[in-house]
């Protein structure tokens, strides 16, 4: 092996992986060879030229083999088994760090480790029968959120308990998982910070983003947030701070309220790079795919500022059908496509975004007015 470039080893495949292969194959001199482990044949970052093991994100021998194969190992997912990446790091590096991933993919251990960091969580508490879960809402009142601990994204782990015959319907939806129950936060606004760390422990951050939610899945960022000078600075600050306490190198993606008395409060972290972070591939000079394997790589961070106000718009998957689809085409100026390969269209699957960035100084308003008809033509359609 040439130790000047290295294998890089990404547990999982999809489009952040995607993302992550183009920006490796940008680093020649830093990256010589990219090889994902994901259960999808030819997925996303395989369509990349990522080489691609195919096999469960959980895999042992999978994971082992990726290790075997890289000499680096990241990923894109926090499904991954930490344990497993533990017991590979003395022969591959593993960053973020196993350990960081344990605590983060647990939202009770997450939340935990913040509240020990005096970072303010929504108050929580432990659920392992329906009995917890009621005597939970008698101390934080309806409406509270009942949550998966492990395994979920895209709102698929949370469930919003409003009165009391929804309980028995709440604790059954999750099967047997484990659970924490959370204290609703009325909020105005969902808002989050892109933050990195290299393996020297240099820091940095992008911009605080709001970010417009659709059934818990994610449709707009918006690049920079509306908000005061005061609440970005405080949000940057918490970001800054638990980059600081967390172990490990790479790009977060952390996200937060900001709450009707104007405070910030976090609702997660992701360990990886973060749907709310795409805008950076055209709104500034160093986007969080490139950061995250400068991070990971120990090389010194690049510039997160904001050049251009910029909206993200995910494309999502019809709830009307499921299937093959018709390619979506934008030709627009200052709009910019990306596709993410994905063959068949799910009700709300995350099949695309694309960022629209100002020009000639425009405002998030203006951008936002434009944004009515764009959206008109991203809609899904059946392929036949």
């Amino acid at each position: 092996m040439n130790m000047l470039t290295k294998i890089l080893g990404i547990i999982g495949g999809g489009q952040l992986g995607m993302m992550i292969t183009e920006a490796a194959k940008k680093m020649p001199e830093h990256i010589s060879k990219i090889i994902v482990l994901d259960p999808t044949e030819n997925c996303p970052a395989a369509q990349s030229g990522a080489e691609q093991i195919v096999a469960d994100f959980k895999n042992k021998d999978a994971i082992v083999d990726l290790a075997n194969k890289s000499d680096i190992i990241t990923y894109e997912i926090e499904s991954g088994d930490s344990d497993v990446l533990k017991s590979i790091e003395k022969n591959t590096e593993v960053n973020p760090s196993p350990e960081t991933l344990k605590i983060i993919q647990d939202k009770f251990l997450q939340k935990s480790f913040l509240l020990e960091n005096d970072i303010l969580v929504p108050d929580f508490i432990k659920i392992e029968k329906i009995e917890d879960v009621k005597d939970g809402l008698k101390k934080f009142g309806f409406p509270a959120l009942l949550k998966a601990r492990r395994d979920a994204y895209d709102g698929r782990g949370n469930f919003k308990i409003n009165s009391e015959d929804e309980i028995q319907k709440a604790f059954d939806y999750f099967q047997g998982q484990n659970l924490l129950l959370e204290k609703y936060i009325p909020f105005k606004m969902e808002v989050s910070v892109i933050a990195s760390r290299n393996t020297k422990g240099q820091i940095k951050t992008y911009p605080l983003v709001e970010n417009i939610h659709e059934e818990n899945i994610l449709r707009e960022t918006i690049a920079p947030a509306r908000v005061t000078e005061e609440i970005t600075q405080k949000a940057e600050q918490i970001a800054e701070k638990i980059m600081k306490v967390i172990k490990g190198a790479g790009t977060f993606g952390i996200e937060m309220f900001v709450t009707l008395d104007n405070n910030i409060v976090i609702n997660e972290i992701a360990p990886r790079v973060h749907n709310s972070g795409h805008h950076t591939l055209q709104s500034s000079e160093t986007s969080q795919f490139e950061q995250h394997l400068r991070a990971i790589l120990g090389l010194e961070l690049g510039s997160t500022k904001l050049l251009h106000n910029t909206i993200m718009y995910n494309i999502l998957g019809s709830k009307e059908f499921e299937g093959e689809y018709k390619s979506i085409t934008l030709l627009e100026s200052n709009v910019y496509l990306k596709m993410y390969g994905k063959q068949i269209s799910k009700p709300l699957r995350k099949l695309g975004h694309f960022n629209l960035v100002a020009k000639n100084g425009e405002t998030v308003e203006q951008l936002l007015e434009k944004l009515k008809t764009l959206k008109e033509k991203v809609i899904t359609q059946p392929l036949y």
